[in-house]
């Protein structure tokens, strides 16, 4: 699992932004809004793609 941090997620509804787009890329993640962090369960591909993914949502993503 890897953690990313996405410290200008806000609100719920910026948390179900995520939760939804990464449910389109089929990616299997864990979206914690009070801690700030996407966990990613997956290889480094499907990190790679939540970055990515977390980009064009507009939010800036750190691995850690």
């Amino acid at each position: 699992m890897t953690v990313i941090k996405a410290e200008d997620m806000h609100c719920e509804k910026c948390a179900e932004r995520i939760m939804k787009a990464m449910s389109e890329a089929k990616l299997d993640v864990q979206v914690n809004l009070e801690n700030k962090e996407v966990t990613v369960k997956g290889c480094d591909q499907c990190v790679k793609t939540a970055l990515e993914v977390l980009d064009d949502l507009g939010f800036e993503g750190v691995i850690g």
